[in-house]
């Protein structure tokens, strides 16, 4: 089933680190709560995405990073979700990184690109609301600032 309408998106309040542990590392204490959370175990490494805050200084990670989390529970079946998201933000040159959960769908991008990927994604038809969860427009990207809320 191919996916359609626009879709609604909230942007996660505060700001998130992607971590690299070693291949088999056990799960930190410090990844252990927080508003959105992953781990990634391969062959190759451990990724964690978590609350910046909360990553302690000599971790390997990339730090500065906002959440933009699809709305609703998503059926298996629908296709194009990502697509739908990623396409226009790839044309304008907004990095993203992309974490699926059962649920949902959450794209992260760098906070110094958050206003422009919010204008990037209202003019390809989907809604987004901000952290406090009003509606943004595109006449203005109230709400949705370069800086968090921690």
């Amino acid at each position: 089933m191919q996916h359609e309408a626009g879709l609604t998106l909230r942007v996660v309040p505060g700001r998130f680190a992607i971590c690299r542990l070693p291949v088999g590392a056990d799960l930190p204490a410090w990844v252990r709560s927080g508003v959105v959370r992953s781990v990634t175990w391969t062959d190759d490494e451990t990724s964690i995405v978590c609350a910046e805050s909360d990553v302690p200084d000599p971790v390997q990670a990339d730090r500065g990073w906002r959440a933009l989390r699809v709305v609703g529970a998503l059926d298996f079946n629908l296709t194009g979700i990502l697509f739908s998201l990623t396409q226009p933000l790839a044309a304008a040159q907004i990095s993203i990184f992309a974490l699926s959960t059962y649920d949902t769908d959450y794209l992260l991008v760098k906070e110094v690109a958050l206003a422009a990927a919010v204008q990037v994604l209202l003019r390809a038809g989907h809604r987004v609301k901000d952290d406090g969860g009003a509606e943004v427009t595109d006449d203005g990207v109230t709400g949705v600032s370069a800086t968090s809320r921690d």
